[in-house]
């Protein structure tokens, strides 16, 4: 081996560095994470000198503030969790299960973008040309600036947005990417890490944004090293059941907009549809008078959704009664459950406790606490909450009805889906206008809201 060669072991998990292996990484705690790996350093860079610029100081105060310029997706839903579309320079990274839709949603939107007509640059690792040819003829994507490469060498990669200069470039996905610089396989932490490095550093030197594609772990979490998270811009995961049609795109870090924003999309036949009015499309197959069934409010980002909780409360024959969750912390609900049985005597132990949030969506905010209570209460007691109901409200471990953030957005969408009803916290302040449209039961603990759904 060459004395400029550099051998060491980088464990997969976390990206740990060991002069020697090692059974289990000292930072993580992985078993047999580590992988040897060797670095030979290039004499010139394939970057070249395109992409370069000056590394001079500026003082803050000679810096030329600009507008800050966005260009629209041409899907609304994704420019809302953007914060309005994408800015020039900036790295995308969206994530997902497989098959949950993230090549099929860049492609409609390489389809739909705006902005000065350059052409848009698709780079696939996974899929040759004919297969995304195929999918866009199924997806009905036609657009005459839209080039497809299928390549993985980062070298090519880099000449050829070298020689389009795109308005924007898609890498799907960045874990077929390696570089000769490296000698280890495509998708270890070190070939990641330096892949996206320069093509992040091409973006921000020429203004180009760039969107990665990143596969999904069995934990889910975002594959490879997590500094690649921390690299860019905007995170985005893709989430959704595969037993539903419903796809929703959260942001969870945006340097350039809001990082609680959802996108809702619906999968058809033809690709990702933008949902308008995602709380009409969640309670549209809501059961009626039902006991169990309880609406809630939830707040995503700067939007308020209504969401059925269907909760049943059975019998159990096990020495330890099971409690089941989906799209609810299994955490909160117990502690709820306890709540439940020291301020209103219910005799929850010898119960099996199912709860699950419908339609696929997931809910983690403390407002939905109330709603939670009052659909285990109902499939307990076996009586149906009122159809037009909306239940808000945070529960203390004193049974406490606590406040909660925007209830007049949650309250205002109630209305405008047809309730005419909704508790809320007693000490939460709302607008007079908004109480005209729909009846404001205010109550201070669980066994108020008890005595307004059950006496």
């Amino acid at each position: 081996m060459s004395a400029k060669q550099k051998t060491v072991y980088i464990c997969q998990g976390c990206g740990c560095n060991s002069l020697k292996w090692l059974g289990r990484c000292p930072d993580c705690g992985k078993f047999s994470s580590f992988v040897e790996e060797i670095s030979i350093p290039v004499k010139e860079s394939v970057l070249g000198s395109e992409f370069t610029h000056s590394t001079t100081a500026i003082e803050i105060n000679k810096i030329t503030s600009q507008k800050e310029f966005r260009v629209s997706t041409g899907i609304g839903e994704l420019d809302r969790v953007l914060g309005g579309g994408i800015v020039a320079g900036a790295a995308t990274l969206i994530g997902g299960d497989p098959g949950i839709g993230k090549s099929t949603l860049l492609l409609q939107m390489a389809a739909s973008l705006k902005g000065t007509g350059a052409p848009i640059l698709y780079i696939s690792g996974e899929e040759s040309a004919l297969q995304i040819k195929l999918r866009s003829d199924r997806l009905n994507v036609h657009r005459e600036n839209l080039f497809i490469l299928t390549e993985i060498s980062l070298e090519n990669i880099i000449n050829e947005i070298k020689r389009i200069t795109p308005q924007l470039f898609i890498i799907d996905s960045i874990q077929t990417i390696y570089t000769h610089e490296l000698t280890s396989t495509a998708g270890t932490v070190s070939q990641i890490r330096e892949c996206a490095s320069k093509l992040i550093y091409v973006a921000k030197v020429t203004g180009i944004p760039v969107i990665f594609v990143g596969h999904i772990t069995k934990g889910g979490e975002i594959a490879g090293p997590k500094v690649l998270e921390h690299i860019v811009d905007t995170v985005l995961y893709f989430e959704g059941d595969r037993g539903h049609p419903f796809r929703i795109l959260r942001s969870v870090k945006n340097r350039f907009g809001s990082t609680n924003e959802i996108g809702v999309f619906e999968m058809c036949e033809g690709g990702l549809v933008d949902v308008m009015n995602p709380s009409e499309l969640f309670l549209s197959q809501r059961p009626v008078n039902t006991p169990g069934s309880v609406v809630i409010s939830s707040l995503e980002g700067t939007r308020p959704l209504l969401i059925e909780l269907q909760a049943l409360v059975t019998q159990s024959n096990l020495g330890m009664p099971r409690r089941t969750t989906i799209g609810v912390d299994h955490n909160r609900v117990s502690l709820l459950v306890a709540v439940l049985e020291k301020k209103l005597g219910m005799h929850l132990m010898n119960q099996d406790i199912f709860l699950n949030a419908a339609g696929g969506v997931k809910v983690d905010e403390p407002a939905v606490d109330l709603g939670i209570v009052a659909a285990i209460a109902s499939s307990f007691l076996n009586k149906s909450v009122d159809q037009d109901m909306v239940i808000i409200g945070e529960v203390g471990l004193t049974g406490e009805v606590r406040g909660i953030r925007n209830t007049e957005e949650r309250v205002n969408e109630a209305g405008k889906m047809g309730f005419t009803k909704c508790i809320i916290p007693k000490n939460s302040k709302i607008n007079k206008k908004v109480s005209k449209k729909i009846e404001i039961i205010s109550v201070k603990t669980i066994q108020d809201m008890f005595e307004v759904l059950f006496a």
